[in-house]
């Protein structure tokens, strides 16, 4: 009977998403809470054939030089930042990731804090909740308009390109700014123009960030961008933390420079940067962008198709890396 490969889980996924390994794989499932050492994290892929990483799980240059019977590192994200995947390739190391499976439900996370933080809807929840409403008046909790608003979105991968469809049911103007630009027919079906960071962040009412994480987007938005926006303008986010520089955001936001923003993902997960969290103009959720059942099934399902095709001797559906010299499971 032939040997079944040893796949270390760094964090446990839903019941029905480990299931689907099972049978599969001798698992080895790390602990239930939010981050693992170093010394863990190379504990658990020591004698490991594959690793799912989890997009705080930092694997480095020396843990996979360390992690000698690896074949493959899943990483259960679509962002893939935490990976040294030019190393892992060095080495004869899959890396790859989860595309497509986050993409609706993010969109709808972000659409869900632009509207969230435009119309205040936690803090006059909060105010309700606390008996301070005291009935309708003109004045009480005025926000920002949705409709026919200017939508800015930086980066145009498939989550943008979906945060833009969304837009087009509340009749906004979109904008984008992206490395990579869009055919003239992908831009007229989505209703799209595309333009300058600088002119993004002048005319956009509602920027939203949906850009990748690397040393040309780490702090992107900083004090200078913030100063470019309009001062009615709310800035969502739910890419990846260090995109923004939280504590020039936390400023804006104290100091009324920009009018609100909605937050997803933080600089230093789980920290958040206490101005921010002081700022009452500031809707912030737990990273959750891709919190649905049926969203982190379907990770896992990309997850578990690319391991068994790289144990079967062949390339992955979604590689981030192309090892020249594949690690094969036969010759472990």
């Amino acid at each position: 009977m032939a040997t079944l490969p040893r796949v270390f889980v760094s964090r446990p996924l839903p019941a029905e998403a480990l299931r689907l390994l099972e049978g599969r794989a001798q698992l080895t499932v790390g602990p239930d809470r939010a981050s693992l050492s170093a010394d863990e994290l190379a504990q658990g892929m020591r004698g490991a054939d594959a690793v799912v990483s989890m997009l705080n799980d930092r694997i480095d240059a020396p843990l996979l030089r360390e992690a000698g019977r690896l074949k493959v590192v899943a990483n259960y994200a679509v962002g893939f930042n935490n990976v040294d995947f030019k190393a892992a390739e060095e080495l004869g190391i899959w890396v790859t990731n989860t595309p497509g499976a986050v993409t609706e439900a993010t969109a709808d996370a972000a659409m869900g804090l632009l509207i969230a933080s435009a119309r205040m809807v936690p803090q006059s929840e909060l105010l309700l909740r606390q008996g301070k409403f005291g009935g309708w008046t003109p004045t009480h909790c005025l926000g920002g308009h949705v409709s026919g608003a200017t939508l800015g979105i930086v980066g145009m991968g498939r989550i943008g390109q979906a945060v833009a469809k969304r837009a087009q049911g509340f009749s906004m103007r979109v904008i984008y700014f992206s490395r990579n630009r869009l055919s003239p027919e992908r831009e007229l079906a989505l209703g799209v123009s595309h333009c300058g960071l600088d002119t993004l962040l002048a005319e956009s009412d509602f920027i939203s960030l949906h850009c990748p994480l690397n040393e040309q987007t780490r702090h992107l938005i900083d004090a200078a961008a913030l100063a470019r926006m309009k001062p009615t303008a709310y800035l969502i986010n739910t890419s990846r933390g260090p995109v923004v520089d939280e504590p020039a955001l936390a400023r804006a936001l104290t100091e009324g420079r920009i009018a609100g923003a909605g937050i997803d993902v933080y600089e230093d997960e789980p920290k958040v940067h206490p101005a921010l969290l002081a700022a009452p103009n500031a809707v912030l959720t737990p990273h959750i962008g891709t919190s649905t059942l049926q969203t982190r099934l379907a990770m896992a399902r990309l997850v578990v198709a690319d391991l068994a095709r790289i144990f079967d001797g062949q390339e992955p559906i979604n590689p981030v890396n192309r090892p020249v010299r594949p690690r094969s499971f036969a010759a472990a």
